[in-house]
């Protein structure tokens, strides 16, 4: 779960960039990177930290040019140190700058190919360098004379070939212009929008529409599953459909945590969407307890606060805001060991005692994960004076771990997996735990686009869309565990 965005401008666009990446921030904290093409010369910045600190004024003056990409990175798994920032750069063919948002489930093969057929050096752990050499490879193939949109969409044709798993990339083609493409089964999201400005039309491909939104951008639309996307330096658009066949599946848990709740995925409100989620979970609550003597609904914030609002409506029961966030501290899910993620919750959350003391209070959350903060925020609650604490999540048990660019845990770290939700209640300490049904978090997401058949749903039901090679989850359950991180930060 990274943020990417690209922009073929008719002034600069560095500061555009920077702006984008900012409203992006929730989807990567760890790095951060630009890329920009002046003249001939690439322009390139990147390190370890948010965007405010990695981007300097002195930085800024530097990405000159009309044409660039941004990134912000989460760190997945094997994607942790500093020379896995991007934007990535290799100089052949024509130099190519390139971001990814994702994750390929068939890495070691094609790491393998890289070296033993196209004679290409891997100089990282990380998958999307692995996926930027197979384009720079099937772009080397074609006639390097004269390089035509034709012959970049049969290299995208060559890559969604190779490469499986989920993905939305953004590529520099020095020379050319800018290159954007999704998975074959769309489960990453990209969306395409273009400006109108007094020097003429311009362009940008980013991972959700509020980038475009902050920077003036029209939504045009996302792009589409499989399809490729480029866009000329001097702003002719070219777009082709380069591979068949595929499911669309897009990732759900976009809609339940991932995006911020004014976009626009798949022409699904992600903020509507929500609202259906509280709307679903109200219903099953009333199902199975029409007394529920619960007397404030508190959401978790701040992803679970729609959910909630719409909760309580529907339940007629008032709605509270008993937590405090501190707002300068990063999204617990992201952040990169259980000990960190431990100390993290009391720094980030204090409650307002008056709201629990002596009363039946419903926490909502919009999923469970590891379980630590919400055992954490349970027991705030009892501390603050609660009488009863029930908990709420707008979403089904998280059993699986998420191999398409959400680095959840190894399944031994996922709370839900292998456990009833009766068992899950007594480890997180709740009176009562009720999770969204999988067909109803499915429902609040279809309704806003019924043209919308599938969704990867892995993390919940255990079904992945691309299929998985024999002991992947193995090799990413000894790569994601909060143990083999410790001991690659520490070698």
């Amino acid at each position: 779960m990274c943020g990417i965005i690209g922009i073929v401008g008719t002034t600069e666009v560095a500061s555009a960039l920077y702006d984008g990446l900012t409203v992006l921030q929730h989807r990567g904290q760890d790095a951060a990177g630009i890329a920009t093409v002046d003249g001939a010369r690439l322009r390139l910045h990147k390190e370890n930290g948010l965007v405010r600190d990695v981007f300097n004024q002195t930085a800024m003056n530097r990405l000159r040019g009309r044409v660039g990409i941004g990134h912000c990175r989460y760190p997945t798994a094997g994607s942790e140190g500093a020379t896995e920032a991007q934007p990535f750069y290799v100089n052949s063919p024509y130099g190519i700058a390139f971001a990814h948002n994702g994750n390929l489930v068939n890495t070691e093969t094609l790491r393998r190919e890289m070296f033993e057929d196209d004679r290409r050096h891997i100089n990282t752990d990380s998958d999307s360098e692995v996926l930027l050499n197979v384009l720079a490879h099937e772009l080397q193939i074609q006639d390097r004379m004269a390089l035509t949109p034709d012959q970049i969409f049969k290299a995208v044709a060559g890559v969604h070939a190779r490469a499986r798993g989920g993905y939305a990339c953004l590529a520099l083609l020095l020379g050319y212009g800018l290159l954007g493409f999704r998975d074959p089964n769309g489960i990453r999201p990209l969306v395409l929008g273009e400006r109108v400005t007094s020097e003429g039309r311009e362009y940008a491909l980013a991972s959700e529409s509020v980038a475009l939104d902050i920077l003036g951008f029209k939504r045009l639309r996302d792009v589409a599953p499989g399809e490729a996307v480029f866009i000329t330096n001097d702003g002719q658009l070219h777009t082709r459909m380069c591979a068949e066949g595929g499911v669309h599946a897009p990732c759900i848990f976009e809609y339940v945590y991932l995006a911020r709740p004014d976009s626009m995925i798949e022409n699904v409100s992600v903020y509507k969407a929500r609202l259906r989620m509280g709307q679903k979970l109200a219903e099953k609550i009333l199902r199975e307890r029409p007394d529920h003597g619960i007397e404030a609904v508190i959401p978790i914030p701040d992803t679970a606060r729609t959910a909630a609002s719409a909760l309580a409506e529907m339940l007629g029961v008032p709605f509270r805001e008993g937590f405090v966030k501190n707002r300068y501290i990063g999204r617990t899910f992201i952040m990169p060991g259980q000990g960190e993620r431990v100390k993290s919750v009391r720094r980030k959350l204090n409650a307002v005692e008056l709201e629990f003391r002596k009363k039946n209070v419903l926490l909502v959350d919009d999923s469970i994960v590891r379980g630590t903060t919400s055992r954490q925020i349970i027991q705030m609650a009892r501390d603050a004076g609660a009488r009863n604490v029930y908990f709420a999540s707008a979403a089904p048990p998280v059993r699986y771990p998420n191999v398409y660019g959400i680095d959840m845990p190894a399944a031994s770290e996922l709370v839900a997996a292998g456990h009833t939700v009766g068992e899950v209640e007594k480890m997180l300490g709740a009176d009562w735990l009720i999770y969204q049904d999988l067909q109803d978090l499915i429902w609040a997401v279809q309704d806003g686009n019924e043209s919308l058949k599938r969704f990867d749903t892995s993390c919940f039901s255990g079904e992945y869309i691309t299929g998985l090679e024999q002991h992947y989850l193995e090799q990413i359950e000894m790569l994601r565990s909060d143990d083999a991180k410790a001991a690659r930060r520490s070698a």
